[in-house]
């Protein structure tokens, strides 16, 4: 009994085989590109909201919280700030929406329905900065499609310059947005309302359930998991959608369509601001591991619920 004891007690544990220090070997070089790659830049951007640069970006003294003071002492940042969360939970939820009544239609069987499938998924696989171009010639006010078919058919004989006006340009970038976002929610959801037992259902019809209930209760509960994951995939990509804005307006008319991360980059690249860049850097990282935090939370929430 002593000697299993002693065995017990000098036998190394398991972290720390021949074994997990080969595995450590030969996760080291990937370890230190991600620590050069993610982990160096990070942090060298919270230092620099806390020191005074030069125009190349050098951290020059120590300045502590003045920057963040200048930033948010500025109605501009507030505004912009109140502006992307706007733009995040409009297209989330619109994307979120819409990307289920589409499952819901490709989940049915009909002819032509791999055709359908085919065609939803395009503006997804297509590339975000090439979709907006698209859509910034669909906005032209003089050459566009766009204003040219609401001429042609009479329903508006004077449209406006979609992008020239601070109401009509959040609403024509948010939608170009949306358009490239639903066909990601449509496939998360079809793919879990695929995974679905058929039994649920035809139980649901011999107790006489209609589609309502159905869907109530047996496909939002289903695929409820994945709801979670693509909405918080979404509001991450959504609150990070640089490309769309920036080549649509650059933030304009004004800073009507500006989001952080936009601010980001006129303040960074173009004025720069290298310390006021990094506020809203620090600022954008904050708000994002909060509400990444917060979808965690309610998965694994879900998770023991069940």
């Amino acid at each position: 009994m002593a000697a299993h004891v002693s065995y017990t007690l000098k036998r190394k544990p398991h972290l720390w085989t021949r074994e997990a220090r080969l595995a450590y070997l030969l996760m080291l070089p990937a370890v230190l590109l991600l620590v050069l790659l993610m982990v160096y830049p990070i942090v060298y951007v919270f230092m620099m909201s806390l020191y005074r640069t030069d125009r190349i970006g050098r951290l020059q003294e120590f300045a502590g919280m003045a920057a963040y003071l200048e930033v948010f002492t500025t109605r501009v940042f507030w505004e912009t700030t109140v502006r992307t969360a706007v733009w995040t939970v409009l297209a989330v939820l619109v994307k979120a929406v819409f990307g289920m009544v589409i499952a819901l239609a490709l989940n049915v069987e009909y002819v032509g329905r791999r055709v359908a499938r085919m065609l939803f998924i395009i503006p997804w696989a297509s590339s975000v900065p090439i979709s907006a171009m698209l859509w910034k010639w669909v906005y032209d006010h003089e050459f566009g499609l766009l204003n040219h078919t609401l001429k042609a058919t009479g329903l508006w004989n004077n449209p406006p310059v979609w992008l020239g006006a601070p109401i009509s340009a959040f609403i024509a970038t948010i939608w170009v947005d949306i358009w490239v976002g639903i066909p990601f929610m449509a496939l998360i959801f079809l793919a879990g309302m695929q995974a679905i037992s058929r039994d649920l259902y035809e139980s649901g019809d011999i107790d006489g359930a209609n589609a309502r209930q159905k869907f109530l209760h047996i496909t939002i509960p289903g695929i409820r998991h994945l709801i979670l994951i693509a909405t918080m995939l979404s509001s991450l990509w959504t609150f990070n959608d640089f490309n769309t804005v920036f080549i649509l307006t650059k933030g304009g008319p004004g800073t009507s369509t500006e989001i952080l991360i936009t601010a980001v980059y006129k303040h960074g690249f173009e004025w720069l601001r290298f310390s006021r860049a990094a506020v809203m850097a620090v600022v954008t990282f904050i708000i994002l591991t909060v509400v990444s935090l917060f979808y965690a939370h309610v998965f694994f929430r879900q998770e023991r619920d069940v």
